[in-house]
């Protein structure tokens, strides 16, 4: 198997690999004309994404700055919004439904480091896959760990820390992040995002 075949198993691998280094340069030039284009010059933001991210819907909006490790393993469905400030560590696959929205300094990851030292020191690393339902709502400054399911029509709370998967409608908030309560779909919630 390859590094980044091993990486997609969940497998011990290792990062430093030439054909992912090489993966890595590739997207921070990317990065480095996506995050300089006028931000009003939305056709030219719009064609740039595309050529970041792994598959994206329409009507994708992507703040800048953007951070992704190699954007090429984050898929994005319609309606798509992610606000400034944002990082995608995508060692592993992001898969991301319809209709969410990221506020800004999200970050969501998937590598985790080997718990050996060893094996750290080597510079060897997993990656567990994160995937985000559709009609999610992600509020500022919240951290989504690897191997993560938020599920559909759920809103996590400004500054939450998801180590665990969340179920579909539900508000869940903390560190680490847990349900306060669920989501009733056939009212308009009151919460504020102030109160998030």
């Amino acid at each position: 198997m390859t590094e980044k075949e091993k990486s997609y198993a969940e497998m011990l691998y290792q990062p430093g690999d030439p054909e992912l280094a090489a993966d890595r340069e590739e997207t921070v030039r990317k990065l480095y004309d996506y995050n300089r284009i006028h931000p009003l010059d939305r056709a030219a933001r719009q064609a740039a994404i595309r050529n970041i991210l792994g598959k994206t819907g329409e009507n994708c909006v992507v703040e800048q700055p953007l951070f992704c490790t190699y954007g090429y393993n984050t898929t994005v469905g319609d309606n798509f919004f992610m606000n400034v400030n944002c990082k995608l560590m995508d060692s592993g696959k992001i898969t991301i439904g319809d209709n969410v929205f990221i506020a800004p300094n999200v970050c969501i990851i998937t590598e985790e480091h080997a718990m050996d030292v060893q094996q750290r020191l080597e510079g060897l690393e997993y990656t567990h896959p994160v995937h985000i339902g559709n009609n999610v709502w992600i509020c500022t400054g919240a951290l989504i760990l690897p191997g993560v399911t938020i599920g559909a029509g759920s809103i996590i709370g400004a500054g939450s820390v998801v180590t665990k998967d969340i179920p579909p409608d539900s508000l869940a908030v903390g560190n680490p992040c847990r349900v306060i309560r669920k989501l009733n779909r056939d009212r308009t919630d009151s919460a504020q995002p102030e109160a998030l």
